[in-house]
């Protein structure tokens, strides 16, 4: 069976629960390792990042199933990464940016085009000039991200975790040289 994509701008409970349910199962895994404790502060805290402007999700269903996700909404201009040990490029920093929140997929639909197909839909037709993540250095998406054309702009830590790799992508429709 083929895989429907559906975009969402808004939340519903119901939606917050399969969507914490896959972040568990993608989470779990190395080099990630996290728990219930993650899992609950993921659930909790999405409905906020629903409420923040630009937000949209894009969710990919095979039969009933969720088994990718990507969302992300605006980082207003002057705004970056707290605790990213950089601000990026005066034109990057100075513009509204996609922050790109998260992107998973159930592990058994992995290199099949689900998490391709997710990433273009989040990022056509967008707004901001440029997208921006942060990345696991140690995880396998990391070197897709580099490969994909993300650039490495900072290192963010966090008091409770791996230090990031902070990311961004120019969009086609920025009008910024590069």
């Amino acid at each position: 069976m083929g895989i429907a994509y559906i975009h969402h701008t808004s939340l519903t409970p119901a939606l917050v629960d399969v969507l914490a349910d896959l972040y568990a199962v993608v989470y779990a895994e190395p080099p990630y390792d996290e728990g219930p404790d993650e899992v609950a502060g993921f659930r909790d805290g999405l409905p906020e990042q629903a409420e923040r402007a630009g937000f949209t999700l894009h969710t990919a269903h095979q039969d009933d199933a969720l088994i990718g996700a990507a969302y992300g909404w605006t980082m207003p201009a002057g705004a970056w990464w707290r605790n990213a040990d950089r601000h990026p490029a005066p034109d990057i920093h100075g513009a509204d940016k996609l922050a790109v929140m998260e992107w998973i997929v159930h592990p058994r639909f992995r290199r099949r085009g689900v998490g391709a197909g997710l990433m273009r839909r989040l990022l056509d037709g967008r707004q901001e000039p440029v997208a921006t993540l942060a990345a696991n250095p140690e995880s396998a998406a990391r070197g897709m991200y580099e490969r994909a054309g993300w650039v490495q702009v900072a290192k963010s830590t966090l008091p409770w975790g791996t230090p990031m790799d902070v990311l961004v992508l120019r969009l086609p429709s920025d009008g910024i040289d590069g």
